[in-house]
Order: C-alpha cells, then sequence, then structure tokens
C-alpha cells in the first residue's frame, strides 16, 4: 500500500484542530495547480458532518462537485473520508486519515494519504510521475496545508 504520511503540531487543543479542519477548510485550505479536483478548481471546500457526508467543492457555476464521503467522524480524535478527482474513473479513489492526538499542550494533526498506487502513472492526476516521485510532491502539498491551517487557529 502506498501512502503519503505528514504531521504537524498546532498550538491549539484538538477540539478546535477538529473544528477548523472540518468546518473551517474553505479559510485555510490552498488550491495547488498540479493536484486539482477538476479543471475549475477555483472553488470552495466543506464537509458535511458525521459519517456518510459528503465532502464536497462548490463550483463557480454554483453546482457542487463530490470528491468523497466521510467514513470516520469522531471529534476531536480522528477524521477519514474518501478523495476523488474528477478526471478519476467511477470505481477509483484514494482515502484520506487525520488523527488529532494531543501533545505537550499542542496538537499533533497527522494526515495519511493512501491508495496512490490504485491510480495508474499515467493518469492524468498523477502526472506521470513514477509513485515516489508522485507521493513526495502530494507530501509537500499537504504539508504546506497544515501549515496553513496552523496559521489559521493560531492565536496572535
Amino acid at each position: 500500500m502506498s501512502r503519503v504520511l505528514v504531521a504537524l503540531r498546532l498550538q491549539t487543543t484538538p477540539e478546535r484542530a477538529f473544528e477548523a479542519f472540518t468546518s473551517e477548510i474553505a479559510r485555510w485550505w490552498r488550491p495547488n495547480t498540479l493536484f486539482q479536483f477538476t479543471g475549475q478548481d477555483t472553488g470552495e471546500l466543506r464537509f458535511e458532518p458525521g459519517v456518510g457526508g459528503r465532502f464536497l467543492m462548490r463550483l463557480r457555476d454554483g453546482t457542487d462537485f463530490e470528491i468523497g464521503r466521510v467514513h470516520t467522524w469522531v471529534p476531536p480524535v480522528e477524521l477519514g473520508f474518501s478523495w476523488r478527482q474528477q478526471s478519476f474513473a467511477p470505481a477509483q479513489s484514494t482515502h484520506v486519515r487525520v488523527r488529532f492526538e494531543p501533545v505537550d499542550g499542542e496538537t499533533r494533526v497527522t494526515v495519511e494519504h493512501t491508495a496512490w498506487d490504485s491510480i495508474p502513472q499515467r493518469h492524468v492526476a498523477r502526472h506521470n510521475f513514477p509513485l515516489h516521485v508522485f507521493q513526495l510532491r502530494h507530501a509537500e502539498w499537504w504539508q504546506s496545508l497544515l501549515a496553513s491551517l496552523a496559521r489559521s487557529v493560531t492565536p496572535e
């Protein structure tokens, strides 16, 4: 199994980190031109809370693109959801697991993004990168996303 694994400590509680990750994702998420959900990747992201909820992008034309479904919703401990891009075949998806762990008065947020090996190297989502190169680039993006999340919850 392939995976991207990144973690970052946030100067906040697990409750606040989980809330910001799920309810305020539109504030801290930064699109990446290399890893787009759709061809018009300037929409606003949101989660529908709870198991079975959708992970959505509201596009500029007002329609929603369903990125995935929530399969784990345990505030403030863990979030899990499927992840797909518009170019994926109906049966193709990857999976994201996010853990929120208290550590020395802070919260370690760990993102594990798996199943990229199920997406062929020649697929447009992989940009023809060998798996290890793709995973490195995707990990860099997740790191920048977590840094943006940290800035959004850090007290001034």
